[in-house]
């Protein structure tokens, strides 16, 4: 967590006995014996003392519950004393800490709220003390949000501990370089690439007036700010980032951090597809990882699997298959002390591989065994939910439409619990589930999906967007099919309006919605007949897998990776 005043935690002073109440050698007991004998939970000098024995056993590796013990009993005692101070947040702090380290999130979370209103209360202690206290609160309670996949929420508890930080160390201080990069990865992972680029840019202008020229901290920065150059899509910017901290890599002795940052490079070459240079990014980090990690470490499978993506884009799929099978083999027997977050991410880029070259069941072993990997964290709440919806897309496209949708329903449930439900990816996965419903004839259950995702669209990415003119023409097809015929022809008009400025009236689209719409208006003219049409005629074709092929491209999303 980022430092406010200094790195360490005001000291807890615990008063001494007075000399003159001081037992005698033959019947003195030592303190930790009387203090926790002590049968009085207003003893000022017991809170402060269970504080430390909190401390000492989390330092020490202790069983976590009896720390959690000390702290909570701590944090009960400060609470009854006549005037909680900061020691009171901090005990909290304490108490909150333990919850993370047992997975405890949600235990977490009221108990920081709880230590900063204690401290926004309090009328004693010098400003520093209650400033360290409010800023440690805010931080400490982003990173639970952040480990449990509630973006929105860190965000703006380390915007609030960025305001503690400024008022108490103005807006120039070089300890503000950390907070703000908090918040610059935190927008990053929210794909709030903006504000990402604003407050990255903001480290570096502190880098810039306080740092020493080519310090590893600038570097660590400005490889983040060339990851949200290349989210942005402004490659050559990233690759100018990414070469400026190469440089202070190599001028600083640091060779793998040198190998890392060249397979960023060759991912950027990789992008542009300039596949001479990217490959030898590719082979040159290679070498150095492989002599340096062993040829078994996970960073050398993940080079592997970029080789595998390149040959594939290239058309030499044997050569593809291969680096996907090398990688395989490092992620199926790993090293000791590799996290399933690093593996199941390797996997997934494998499975997207595997997707790409028409291997659909492969690439879903891969990401059911990603999924279980990460399952039993929460923290991974929002990884897994885009996985599931990757899974439903792979089955629904193999035509197993069922287990399509229990996929997606198992991701929307999870977005819906992570407090994520405006993004436009909760609009899309909602889109994709109800074009499984469609496929499953539950045209009631579908018009909810793709009404809910309209409205999320329509917030998110406007009217005009391509995605959202997607979800109205599935929208129009499922009104259309309920005899909602009135409701079907304002929303293709609207679509046939849009296309029109957008692609010109000669774009085969435009000629597609042109012609569902003559449909629609002839029968209405004709008879005015609400009758509902037959699923087998709602998206125009006969055959499932024709009909598969139609909904896949009026819906004009794509889950690949």
């Amino acid at each position: 967590m980022p430092s406010l005043i200094s790195p360490n935690p005001s000291p807890i002073f615990i008063p001494k006995p007075n000399d003159r109440l001081r037992p005698t050698p033959t019947t003195r007991k030592p303190q930790h014996e009387t203090l926790l004998d002590d049968s009085s939970p207003d003893n000022p000098d017991l809170g402060p003392f269970l504080l430390k024995m909190a401390r000492d056993a989390v330092a020490s590796g202790e069983n976590p519950t009896r720390a959690l013990d000390y702290a909570i009993r701590a944090s009960k005692s400060l609470e009854r004393c006549p005037g909680p101070g900061v020691e009171l947040a901090m005990s909290l702090h304490v108490v909150a800490a333990i919850y993370c380290s047992l997975a405890r999130l949600e235990d977490a979370v009221p108990v920081l709220e709880r230590s900063i209103e204690v401290v926004l209360g309090l009328g004693i202690g010098s400003d520093s003390e209650r400033a360290l206290a409010r800023f440690s609160g805010f931080m400490q309670l982003g990173d639970t949000y952040s480990m449990m996949g509630q973006l929105e929420q860190a965000i703006s508890c380390y915007g609030s501990g960025l305001m503690v930080q400024i008022e108490a160390l103005g807006e120039s201080d070089p300890r503000l370089a950390e907070t703000y990069r908090y918040l610059a990865e935190a927008h990053m992972q929210a794909m709030q690439f903006e504000e990402a680029e604003k407050f990255c840019k903001k480290t570096l202008e502190i880098h810039k007036e306080h740092s020493a020229p080519a310090s590893l901290e600038e570097a660590a920065d400005r490889r983040l700010m060339a990851l949200i150059c290349e989210a942005k899509g402004d490659r050559e910017a990233a690759l100018e980032y990414l070469v400026l901290a190469s440089m202070v890599m190599i001028a600083n002795g640091q060779d793998n951090e040198v190998a890392t940052i060249d397979v960023s490079i060759g991912n950027i070459y990789l992008s542009l597809c300039r596949f001479d240079e990217a490959v030898f990014a590719y082979q040159k980090a290679l070498t150095v990882l492989k002599s340096t990690r062993g040829e078994n470490h996970p960073s050398v499978a993940s080079i592997f699997v970029r080789l595998a993506d390149l040959y594939y884009r290239t058309g030499k799929s044997r050569e593809s298959k291969s680096y996907c099978e090398n990688a395989l083999r490092i992620y199926t027997k790993p090293l000791a002390g590799v996290t399933s977050e690093e593996i199941a991410s390797g996997l997934t880029e494998i499975s997207a591989i595997y997707e790409a070259v028409s291997e659909p069941e492969e690439a879903l072993k891969l990401l059911k065994k990603a999924v279980k990997l990460l399952e039993e964290n929460p923290a991974h709440r929002g990884t897994i939910a885009g996985l599931e919806a990757q899974m439903g897309v792979m089955f629904y496209m193999v035509g197993r439409f069922s287990e399509a949708q229990y996929a997606f329903e198992s991701a929307i449930a999870k977005i819906r619990a992570s407090g994520e439900r405006k993004s436009a990816f909760f609009g899309i996965v909602l889109n994709q589930m109800g074009l499984a419903c469609v496929q499953l004839y539950k045209i009631n259950e579908a018009t909810g999906l793709f009404e809910e995702a309209r409205q999320i669209l329509e917030q998110e990415c406007g009217s005009c967007h391509l995605d959202t003119l997607g979800v109205y023409s599935n929208l129009a097809a499922t009104y259309d099919a309920m005899g909602r015929v009135e409701d079907a022809i304002e929303i293709l008009e609207y679509i046939l309006k849009v296309r029109e400025e957008q692609l010109g009236t000669a774009n085969p689209d435009v000629d597609d919605e042109k012609k569902r719409l003559t449909q629609l208006l002839r029968e209405v003219g004709r008879s005015r007949n609400k009758k509902g049409k037959s699923l087998e005629n709602l998206l125009g074709f006969n055959s499932i897998r024709r009909k598969k092929e139609q909904t896949k491209r009026r819906s004009g999303f794509s889950f690949k990776t």
